[in-house]
């Protein structure tokens, strides 16, 4: 029950598998998963909130993605483990031994997520980019239960991080010629010395969750945030397992499911992302052309109108003025010439007459 980690100097006397509640045992993985699918959820309501989104929605899609996601990741391991069950088809329902593929519970949930947004006819991609984060919440803290379970540890090691587990704890599939070669001994306890990879991929985790953080902000099409994850912890996976000594393989081969899933994710969701960014971006500016355009075509329209408005000012006054003075126009222009008192034709002085006395 003793785990090391020497080069820290940290040694944890007694570190338990499981804890009994009312004559249950309870594993801490279970616990540790189960807690981490809760925080996720919660995350999830809760963004969905923040964005004025149906909460209700949401709920529905997680709890459908967690059944599907618990099938297909049982079924993915026991068909990459076949020869483990198949003298033993019931041994297949026996969860509590562990068995439990994370890609293929993965690709699980987001089958039930999507055959859920068809039914409800709910936009997959965008409702996926909020409960990847969610689902990351989960990973960063039921990785965890892998440190209790003594699982998904990596190949010798002797560096700062180098964690040593008794041999006796763990499965002899996990343990390598290479630890078999550099067993430690303590107070007659053989140790393997391993890296602690399902910590490696928890700090991986919460790393890509910082990240999707900041570019949430700045998407810029539904889904992005969704192919960033995949792209995201492809890359972080396929680096994981090549330390990993509980792979899954091809039947036939040497080669790791889980690496060649990486792989598919990391190269597929990558391309994918970055075609649809440009193409998002290309559409952003068309539509801000033709903004700036309709903006101009408005202002022109405006400054022609106020001009034809003027005119139109224009001819009205001098109707009016036409009309106030429509007998005499002479007299008016010479009123504006300055002429205010003119003298009238036939008078004395212009006849050259004296006037009589």
């Amino acid at each position: 029950m003793m785990i090391r980690f020497p080069n820290l100097g940290v040694e944890l006397g007694y570190v338990g598998r499981s804890v009994r509640i009312f004559g249950f045992e309870i594993t801490f993985g279970g616990m540790l998963l189960a807690l981490g699918m809760l925080a996720g959820l919660a995350f999830i309501v809760l963004e969905a909130k923040r964005r004025n989104e149906n909460q209700d929605a949401y709920v529905g899609m997680m709890i459908t993605a967690v059944i599907f996601g618990l099938i297909g990741a049982r079924l993915f391991y026991v068909g990459f483990s076949w020869d483990l069950y198949k003298d033993n088809i019931l041994e297949i329902f026996n969860i509590r031994n562990g068995g439990m593929a994370f890609y293929g519970g993965l690709l699980g949930g987001m089958l039930g997520a999507a055959i859920y947004c068809g039914i409800r006819r709910l936009s997959f991609m965008k409702m996926a980019d909020t409960a990847c984060m969610g689902l990351v919440v989960a990973q960063i803290i039921g990785r965890w239960g892998d440190f209790f379970n003594r699982e998904s540890f990596g190949e010798y090691t002797n560096s700062v991080l180098a964690m040593q587990l008794p041999l006796s704890s763990v499965r002899s599939s996990q343990v390598s010629a290479a630890m078999r070669e550099n067993l430690v001994t303590v107070n007659g306890v053989s140790f393997v010395q391993v890296h602690p990879a399902f910590f490696y991929e928890s700090a991986w985790c919460l790393v890509l969750f910082l990240l999707l953080l900041v570019w949430k902000r700045r998407k810029s099409f539904q889904g992005e945030i969704f192919l960033r994850y995949l792209t995201g912890y492809g890359l972080g996976r396929f680096l994981l397992e090549w330390i990993r000594t509980d792979k899954l393989v091809m039947p036939g081969t040497g080669i790791s499911v889980s690496m060649v899933i990486s792989v598919i994710l990391f190269v597929l969701c990558g391309i994918m992302g970055m075609v649809r960014r440009t193409m998002a971006k290309k559409r952003a500016k068309v539509k801000k052309r033709r903004r700036e355009e309709d903006y101009e075509a408005e202002e022109k329209a405006a400054r022609e109108a106020e001009g034809h408005d003027s005119l139109e000012a224009d001819d009205l006054l001098s109707e009016t003025h036409t009309k106030e003075n429509p007998e005499n126009p002479d007299a008016e222009a010479a009123k504006e010439a300055g002429q205010t008192d003119p003298v009238p034709s036939g008078s004395a002085e212009e006849s050259g007459n004296e006037p009589e006395a």
